[in-house]
């Protein structure tokens, strides 16, 4: 075993002496004093073939890379990473050398006692297997090695013609290769397929479909239903739908069908929210058995408007006095510096005088004993000060599905007067506020920690994001705004358990980044939940 006593660095070189070199005089985040029980954690870390930054989560500690087609996951490279100063790593060597991810793989870090880390890998690799007169998509079981497809009853097994196939990375060789050829699947075929040195046997199965047209499921949402179905390729597929206890079906327009060869969906819009419909699949003169779904609530977000406000000594707090708060505001941390720096904005025609809020970023301090505090507005609350950190919980719970979020915002840049390492080119620059939204399923709400040696901040490519959107504007308003913040899905059928809601003065604020006087106002935000199709 060959331990490096000391790593606190990067290591972009590929000789063990200069990787020892730089684990123990560089480091990729500025110096915090260690103490005992200090957990060390992974700052950053990069593998080649990288398809997008890591995910690094010190409350758990894990660390996620996301891998492109190009990448072995049995044999995965690090070429850039960075622990918490002053830390060390055991086993590292074979860290470096290329570790197997097709498993968790397991590390220690130290700083006066081991803590074990996870590194695993997320590999998205396209894999489809496509035949003339296919009904529903190919069931491709990466684990089993295996795939099956279906055909229509009147088509011969026998003459099955393969219209694409791919199983594996874009270095993959087949053999045979099917791609182009009539094939006889009256009995299952065997294909090799061979890959970094290594060969793996898959089994392809055609089979006749036992309907020609079926339904798969159906994901009902407010004022939207997305409809899943399966039916001979080439044929005139799609649906129809009707209020339950109406007799008049309604086909769906050809326009929000998608074709995927023998499967088939459609995004169904302007529908009632509260509401009990019907549904069928069609292909040609067949149809299927009817579906019955019943569409969600409108749900607002609380105080949406932003009337209800009281100040708790020097913390305003964005919910009236002994009500159940919903937004959180980092005034906890910027008032141990100086005052509230998230404000209500004063209106003479609202009943509690406020209406909007005022977020403001500054320099809280005196002379240079301080920070910039960016005037941030969020679904969640403050939980408590690290240092001068804030530690913050994002996220209410929620589980409507939204389509867009709308906000009435005005804002007023500033040039960039505080910069953290890392973005000091962006100083003198005029400063963006950004404004985004995101629903997830996690198991509880999302931990936000600004502290530099254990920061996690919002990955809109967490694996518990079901959706996101979001602005930003880096120029004065000289009024108040209405932005449409689309809010894209990565799935239809997941349900969220958490909205996230987010706006700030500041981009980068998370990162002490910003312009002393940028001022950001919310005045509002409402929630749509329909398509303009």
């Amino acid at each position: 075993m060959f331990t490096f006593n000391k790593i606190s660095g990067r290591f972009p070189w590929l000789s063990v002496v200069a990787l020892a070199i730089c684990f123990m005089a560089s480091g990729c985040i500025e110096n915090d004093l260690p103490y005992p029980h200090t957990q060390p954690n992974f700052t950053c870390l990069e593998v080649a073939h990288q398809s997008r930054v890591a995910s690094i989560d010190s409350a758990n500690r894990v660390v996620t890379v996301f891998l492109n087609e190009e990448a072995d996951i049995k044999n995965v490279k690090v070429t850039d990473c960075a622990i918490t100063p002053g830390a060390y790593m055991l086993d590292s060597m074979e860290f470096v050398s290329g570790i197997d991810l097709t498993t968790p793989y397991e590390v220690t870090l130290g700083l006066y006692y081991d803590f074990k880390w996870t590194v695993s890998a997320i590999q998205d690799i396209e894999r489809y297997f496509k035949i003339a007169n296919q009904v529903g998509a190919s069931e491709i079981d990466v684990e089993s090695h295996t795939v099956k497809a279906y055909v229509a009853e009147t088509v011969s097994l026998s003459q099955i013609r393969v219209q694409s196939i791919k199983l594996a990375g874009t270095t993959a060789t087949m053999h045979p290769n099917l791609r182009g050829l009539i094939v006889d699947f009256t009995r299952p075929v065997k294909i090799t397929v061979s890959e970094f040195g290594r060969s793996t046997t898959w089994s392809i199965e055609v089979n006749h479909a036992s309907s020609r047209v079926s339904i798969d499921h159906v994901d009902a949402w407010t004022n939207v239903a997305w409809a899943y179905a399966m039916a001979e390729a080439g044929k005139n597929n799609g649906f129809e739908y009707r209020k339950s206890g109406s007799n008049d079906w309604v086909e769906v327009p050809k326009g929000w069908i998608t074709d995927a060869g023998g499967s088939f969906s459609a995004c169904i819009s302007h529908l009632s929210a509260e509401t009990e419909y019907q549904l069928r699949a069609f292909s040609g003169d067949d149809h299927t058995e009817i579906v019955t779904f019943t569409t969600g609530k409108v749900v607002q977000l609380p105080n949406s408007n932003f009337e209800n406000w009281w100040l708790d000594g020097k913390v305003w707090c964005p919910w009236g006095k002994d009500q159940e708060p919903f937004w959180g505001t980092g005034n906890k941390g910027a008032t141990i510096l100086g005052p509230s720096n998230t404000l209500p904005h004063s209106d003479i025609n609202s009943l509690t005088g406020y209406a909007g809020a005022e977020l403001q970023t500054k320099f809280v301090g005196i002379g240079s004993l301080g920070k910039l505090a960016s005037g941030n507005l969020f679904s969640g609350y403050y939980v408590r000060t690290d240092g001068t950190d804030g530690v913050l919980s994002f996220g209410r719970p929620f589980t409507m599905r939204p389509t867009a979020l709308k906000a009435k915002i005005k804002y007023t840049t500033a040039p960039i007067s505080h910069a953290s390492s890392g973005f000091d080119d962006l100083k003198g620059r005029p400063d963006t506020c950004v404004v985004w939204c995101a629903l997830g399923d996690w198991d509880e709400p999302y931990e936000i920690r600004t502290k530099r040696s254990d920061r996690r901040l919002f990955d809109r490519n967490d694996p518990g994001v079901i959706a996101y959107g979001q602005v930003q504007y880096g120029y004065d308003m000289d009024s108040y705004m209405d932005v449409r913040i689309p809010i894209e899905y990565v799935s239809t059928d997941r349900v969220p358990r958490y909205i996230i809601v987010v706006a700030s003065a500041s981009k980068y604020g998370d990162y002490f980044t910003g312009g002393n006087g940028a001022i950001l106002y919310v005045s509002s935000y409402e929630l749509e939940y329909d398509y303009d199709n």
